[in-house]
């Protein structure tokens, strides 16, 4: 399966031809439909609609439609009515002039200083009431499936991006720890060797006041405790596991991104336990530039489905 941004974006739009009923002959002075969905991250799934109230009524089957694809993301719809720009003037009927007179009539007896209706006001009106009563269903459903269809198509694109960037990621964090592998069992000798030789020297301070056999022993017991605080082989072990199964989820693909987003907090971890072990600086420039990378990892996963 394909990995899936929460990030696209589509717009759609139908003609006066389309939008009218097969009914009609002649859509003259027919309106279109303007369609589009943004879609950015989220937690969870967010539909918000933003319909006109000729379109309100068909909001449940919109949300039913988009729920059966989207699961993730915080999603916008904005659909529109628009008025087609040629054909001949739509005529008021006789009973909207006299609606509309005896309601200019009783507004003006309470506000006698309200001004009178413009006939492009009255046309205006017109228009709306011939668009309104049409029925948009047949049209705004399987237009919204098109746009449904396009918007799965960008965040598609949007996520084989993301994948890429991901695994490429993971192929920088996987040489840095082939760079660490050798310097641990090194520094771990480093380290106890020069703890030996310092209580040696304390040894000698003393002049004497601590049996040889006993402060030997001590030594080696603390350098050793101290070897096993500073090794960070099981750090390194548990990075490659983490970025194994990284790798695994986004070639699968699908309904990943709470679990890349759990596996790079646990790299993160990783990192940071090794770099605040460290006991050289070069393993500490290594923790240092895996954190950068799984930050960058951090922010691509934070927009996958």
């Amino acid at each position: 399966m394909p990995v899936y941004s929460m990030t696209g974006y589509a717009a759609v739009q139908s003609g006066a031809a389309e939008t009218a009923a097969p009914a009609d002959p002649k859509p003259v002075g027919a309106s279109g439909l303007g369609l589009e969905i943004r879609s950015v991250n989220s937690r969870f799934l967010d539909l918000a609609f933003r319909l006109p109230e000729e379109l309100r009524q068909f909001e449940p089957a919109l949300r039913e439609l988009l729920g059966r694809q989207l699961k993730r993301g915080k999603i916008e719809v904005r659909a529109s009515i628009e008025a087609a720009t040629a054909g001949p003037v739509t005529e008021p009927s006789p009973r909207l002039l006299q609606r509309l007179g005896s309601v200019q009539d009783n507004i003006r007896a309470w506000l006698p200083d309200a001004q009178s209706l413009r006939v492009a006001d009255v046309l205006r009106l017109a228009a709306t009431e011939q668009t309104g009563t049409r029925d948009w269903g047949p049209a705004l459903l399987p237009l919204a499936d098109k746009a449904l269809k396009e918007l799965m198509l960008a965040r598609k694109r949007e996520g084989a991006r993301l994948a890429t960037v991901l695994l490429e990621r993971i192929s920088e964090i996987r040489a840095l720890a082939q760079q660490a592998i050798p310097m641990v069992p090194q520094l771990v000798a480093q380290q106890r060797q020069r703890f030996i030789e310092r209580w040696n020297e304390a040894m000698a301070s003393a002049q004497g006041a601590v049996a040889p056999e006993a402060a030997q022993d001590r030594a080696l017991a603390e350098a050793t405790a101290f070897a096993i605080r500073i090794d960070v082989a099981e750090e390194i072990t548990r990075l490659g596991s983490h970025l194994d199964e990284l790798e695994r989820l986004i070639k699968k693909g699908g309904e990943i991104g709470k679990r890349l987003d759990f596996l790079i907090q646990e790299l993160h971890r990783e990192a940071n336990t090794m770099g605040s072990k460290s006991a050289a600086l070069a393993l500490t420039h290594l923790s240092v530039d895996m954190k950068v990378l799984i930050e960058q990892m951090r922010e691509q996963v934070q927009n996958i489905e």
